[in-house]
């Protein structure tokens, strides 16, 4: 039986590949904020934790942190095919065209970091990276981590929680850099959202795969309006 040192070390290590400092790319995508950011309708630190907030009431609980939890359904039931079409229904849910090439880029960067730390020990993630390879996925951030995660042996309860974590404190860093935000305020901000993941998570948990996708038209017409904004510090 596993003592609690080696839990607490499978969870540090799932920490490590959901820290805002995992060098796969996030740094680079603000997914709809910068235009909202542009047109004026975030340049403070309330207005960024609306938007943030709306962010996780919509395009995260139906999209990425519903991801999670059908993922670990996948691999419970150990139904890799599942993944294949979950890979393809939250892509193809995507409107945006940086947003989608994003989620790609950075899915691709954490496999490569992760089999470079771990090597191929974790055999649905060695799976999922070949079908990367030969295009027969797209390729999705949420499915490599909920598989690592689940590997690791963590509860999809936690799953869930440290993702939405680590989404939200990259987001809160690049609104610092981009708004500009003080990091203070972008801790408050981050802690409101940190407080909102219990119940996120409990609405999650009552959603099929046809939730999936799920989204609100301001937060995407943002992202596909961003595609032809002309100054911008982020790719998406």
């Amino acid at each position: 039986m596993e003592n609690k040192l080696e839990t607490r070390l499978r969870n540090l290590a799932v920490f490590q590949i959901c820290d805002s400092t995992f060098p796969i790319g996030t740094f680079n995508h603000s997914f709809g904020m910068e235009n909202y950011l542009r047109n004026g309708l975030i340049d403070d630190a309330n207005q960024f934790s609306e938007w943030l907030t709306n962010y996780y009431q919509s395009q995260f609980k139906y999209g990425e942190g519903l991801l999670t939890l059908l993922v670990y359904q996948a691999l419970d039931c150990d139904n890799f095919n599942q993944l294949q079409y979950l890979d393809d229904v939250i892509t193809k849910s995507t409107l945006a065209r940086e947003t989608r090439d994003g989620t790609k880029v950075i899915a691709k960067q954490m496999v490569i970091l992760i089999q470079k730390i771990y090597g191929n020990q974790i055999k649905d993630l060695n799976q999922y990276a070949e079908l990367m390879e030969h295009g027969k996925v797209y390729g999705n951030p949420a499915i490599v981590f909920a598989i690592f995660a689940h590997y690791q042996g963590v509860s999809k309860q936690d799953a869930y929680l440290m993702y939405g974590y680590s989404v939200a404190s990259t987001l809160v860093q690049n609104a610092v850099r981009a708004i500009p935000l003080g990091q203070r305020e972008g801790q408050v901000v981050l802690n409101r959202i940190i407080k909102q993941l219990g119940d996120l998570y409990q609405e999650s948990c009552q959603y099929d795969v046809s939730y999936l996708g799920a989204n609100t038209p301001g937060l995407e017409l943002a992202q596909i309006n961003h595609e032809t904004q002309n100054a911008r510090l982020f790719m998406s």
